[in-house]
């Protein structure tokens, strides 16, 4: 009988890989006796051995207590009714030293009334001086002590909440889910004291119902841990044991009983905002105003639909504050991804992430026709707007008590237009770059036991008129079994595009297509490992409302890990993984690159140094992508084999001064096809950080690479008509090149007091490309060079300042007063230079655009209204 195409695919491939790759048998042995060596000699340090077995600790429980009296938040613990509630205590160290009794106790205790949920904690210490508290932002990490309350309230073990108070009285919250793990972007209205008394300092935390969703059972069963964060030692404990060597961290808490007779609040609030800008672009076209301003107002509304879904919406949002993107020269075939920062796609979005399909950097993005507004003779385009405008995006998300979650987004943006002008009458017109758009995801997602769950996730983009549709359809799965020590997961999904591409009348060729992933893992214990396959099909694109990079793939990888969480020797832990990885081309099936990567990190006991190194080797390979012609498979880019490492340390993050610093390099085997230099590339990074005090801290970080002889696309097919092109029009041109870049950031934090606050970031990238001599590729990755003339040398330049205060003067309120400075240069030719402070000059003295507005958002709930009538 013979074997399915899928097993004689994975059998090839493995074979494959370890044929093409030319290790040298020194780095074999090496790896096999470091695994040999860290899996036995080192190990017989790890005492107690419960502490890092796989099998997690016994469940503590802890009983609330019913309140009549009101409880007055001022960190104190005053009130006699704190004195009558059981105490949770005897934390456990997890870090650096798992499994340890913590030294100085902790001392915490929960009540709960009809509204809300409170919680008291004392941490004893040692001397005032050893309880740090540095103020930072809300839901940013200092050098702090700190303290949290976690709670599951369905009880599955997958999901939870984290609200966290520092000792300055700083307030992070974030979510956890198996989609998104430890998520901060999570923001609640909710509310905390804390005080320093004499060698203790004390938290007071209020949890309002309408925080946080659960059943409407007459009792409570709720998932529970603490942890304390003793910055001094830098050490953390958890009340709950919550082991490193275990799978998970949701199903290691313990449990909240005693709650009972409380019910699920109507949760209706509605967060009112007006902006104001003042924009000034000395670039703008002739004829045309430098200085604008504009006034903006909309809302967020939130409405708990029942005691498991909440709707989420923002009505004519802006999002004209938000972080400026970190622009780079893009060389590659694929698009930079861009982090997002608009807070309404990055709060409670774990559900819409399963699978990895939804990019939400597509809603709102660069109309899809911004780069193809068609203009006649004597035209010139006055305005194109580089962002869509959103109408308005709602989210409806929950879980049942029977661990269903389910999720639906939708997003509307409004059709976008180019304004072109004729120089000589003087008519202006528009011209459509974005049709009217629909967003919609739905999610299912069904928690099972052991860790485990199935779910569907759909994404669909409906746009207006002719212009093509695409849905893209996943099912995921997780099995793990009973121990929590083995797992099976899977994915498959299905992408579908009908219509035209906008502005032709053509329909668009790639239509259906698919991907799968399967794949097997240990999950548990110190040495861990997952072996998966996976493919693309040639037509698989989930690209209109996610991202992928490269389709037509079939991969394989094999990962394994070795850790020792006991601290042995001079170190705290150690850690050693490697990868081998191996990739075909799926139609036709072709050979694309295969690498074995080998890393190991370590920090030392006493200076709390962190060392690691990340070391990879790749035997030749064949880059499809670069050639930047479809079907792939004809062409390609040759790679010579290459090895790769980057050695990094990180200092004590305690100290005044602090840093992070990276070197690394990449040689490439010489290709003497056609006489080249070997390529090489180098980089390296330096990452300090100066904190003057608790309130005020400067941090730099510089980037620096460079590229020698790299192979890289200029153009190809008829993708130009310039007329010196012309010989080539009908090939594909590739460069040999030099690519220098340079990124630089400074920032300064101050931190008035635990409301309000001011950051200045500052950032200056450069990249200088500098061509040496150009080829033309034909099939099979066969290159000869050729007499091109034009100088396609480059040099790109993007500065960046963003200021913003922020006042957050009542819950869930806050004051916005933010200045962009902005400006970006694309030099050509003989104007490209690779010095970089000519580079850094001539972008300063370029014209900026400057903008500054104020945003005021006022949190209205409805219950606080109720109470007060």
């Amino acid at each position: 009988m013979a074997q399915p195409r899928s097993s004689l695919i994975c059998a090839r491939a493995f074979s494959q890989i370890f044929s093409a790759m030319s290790l040298t048998c020194t780095l074999r042995c090496f790896f096999l006796l470091l695994m040999w060596g860290v899996g036995t000699g080192l190990t017989s340090a790890q005492t107690p051995a419960a502490s890092t077995s796989a099998t997690p600790g016994p469940k503590r429980q802890l009983q609330a207590v019913r309140i009549t009296e009101a409880i007055k938040l001022d960190g104190v613990l005053d009130e006699a009714v704190w004195q009558q509630a059981p105490i949770a205590s005897d934390f456990i160290q997890q870090r650096p030293n798992p499994g340890v009794p913590e030294k100085h106790k902790t001392e915490v205790r929960v009540l709960y009334d009809d509204a809300a949920l409170y919680v008291g904690a004392i941490m004893h210490d040692s001397s005032p001086d050893s309880i740090l508290h540095e103020i930072t932002q809300r839901d940013n990490f200092g050098n702090t002590d700190l303290f949290s309350v976690f709670l599951d309230t369905y009880h599955d073990q997958l999901n939870g909440y984290n609200f966290t108070v520092t000792t300055s009285g700083v307030q992070l919250d974030g979510r956890y889910s198996p989609a998104g793990g430890e998520d901060f972007n999570w923001n609640a209205v909710w509310d905390a004291r804390t005080s320093i008394r004499g060698t203790d300092w004390i938290a007071e935390m209020r949890i309002p119902y309408s925080a946080i969703r659960f059943s409407n059972a007459p009792e409570q069963l709720w998932g529970l841990n603490f942890a304390r964060q003793r910055k001094r030692d830098n050490a953390q404990f958890f009340w709950n044991e919550v082991k490193p060597a275990v799978d998970g961290f949701v199903n290691q808490w313990g449990d909240l009983r005693g709650v009972r007779d409380i019910k699920p609040p109507l949760r209706l609030s509605l967060t009112p905002y007006v902006s104001a800008y003042v924009n000034h672009n000395p670039l703008n076209a002739e004829g045309t105003r430098r200085t604008t301003t504009s006034f903006n107002g909309g809302a967020d509304l939130k409405w708990g639909i029942n005691e498991s879904f909440t709707l989420d919406a923002t009505l004519v949002p802006d999002f004209g504050q938000v972080q400026s993107d970190n622009q780079v020269l893009n060389l590659s075939p694929f698009e930079v991804q861009f982090t997002e920062n608009r807070q309404f796609f990055t709060e409670g979005t774990e559900l819409f992430n399963k699978g990895n399909l939804f990019y939400s950097r597509r809603v709102g993005a660069t109309p899809v026709g911004f780069y193809n507004v068609a203009v006649g003779d004597k035209e010139k385009i006055l305005r194109n707007p580089a962002e869509t405008r959103l109408l308005n995006a709602t989210k409806i998300s929950g879980r049942t008590k029977n661990g269903l979650g389910v999720g639906l987004f939708n997003a509307v943006s409004n059709e976008m237009y180019a304004t072109v002008r004729n120089e000589e009458t003087g008519k202006e017109r528009r011209v459509m770059t974005q049709p009217l758009s629909n967003y919609n995801i739905f999610v299912l997602d069904q928690s099972l036991k052991n860790n485990s769950y199935v779910s569907l996730i759909n994404t669909n983009v409906t746009r207006a008129g002719n212009t093509y549709d695409a849905n893209v359809t996943g099912g995921l799965f997780r099995f793990a079994n009973k121990k929590n020590s083995y797992a099976v997961d899977g994915q498959l999904v299905y992408s579908r595009r009908r219509g035209q591409t906008f502005g032709e009348a053509t329909p668009i060729d790639d239509r259906d297509g698919y991907k799968y992933k399967v794949g097997v893992s240990k999950i548990s214990g110190a040495f861990t490992w997952s072996l998966s396959q996976g493919i693309e099909s040639a037509s698989y694109n989930p690209n209109d409302l996610g991202i992928l990079f490269g389709n037509n793939n079939i991969t394989q990888i094999l990962d394994v890990a070795y850790r020792i969480y006991k601290p042995f020797w001079k170190v705290n832990n150690f850690s050693v993984f490697s990868e081998i990885n191996h990739s075909l081309l799926y139609k036709p099936t072709l050979y694309q690159s295969s690498y074995l990567y080998l890393g190991a990190n370590t920090t030392f006991t006493k200076s709390f140094l962190q060392i690691g190194f990340d070391f990879d080797t790749d035997p030749a390979s064949h880059d499809f992508y670069e050639p930047r012609t479809f079907p792939l498979g004809k062409y390609y880019v040759h790679l010579p084999a290459n090895t790769g490492f980057v050695l990094f340390a990180n200092s004590d993050t305690r100290k005044k001064l602090s840093y992070g610093v990276n070197v690394g390099n990449r040689t490439f085997a010489l290709d003497d096809r056609l006489g080249r230099p070997r390529r090489i590339k180098y980089l390296a990074g330096f990452y300090p950080r100066y904190r003057v005090n608790d309130h005020l801290t400067f941090r730099y970080s510089l980037d620096w690479s460079i590229v020698h002889n790299q192979i890289g696309f200029v153009n190809g097919g008829l993708s130009t008509d310039e007329p010196l092109d012309q010989p080539f029009m009908n090939q594909i041109l590739l460069g040999r090149r030099d690519v220098a870049t340079v990124s630089n950031v400074v920032s300064v934090a101050y931190t008035f007091n635990n409301r309000m606050s001011f950051t200045l970031r500052t950032r200056h990238y450069t990249s200088n490309v500098r061509y040496e001599d150009f080829s033309t590729l034909a099939p099979g990755g066969q290159e000869t060079l050729v007499d091109y003339r034009r100088n396609r040398d480059n040099t790109y330049n993007a500065f960046n300042v963003d200021a913003v205060y922020a006042w957050w003067f009542a819950p869930g309120s806050q004051v916005n007063i933010v200045w962009k400075n902005a400006g970006s240069s694309f030099l050509l030719a003989d104007e490209a230079t690779p010095q970089y402070f000519d580079n850094f000059n001539r972008t300063i003295n370029t014209p900026h655009n400057n903008s500054l507005s104020i945003k005021v958002l006022y949190y209205l709930d409805y219950l606080t209204f109720k109470r007060q009538k």
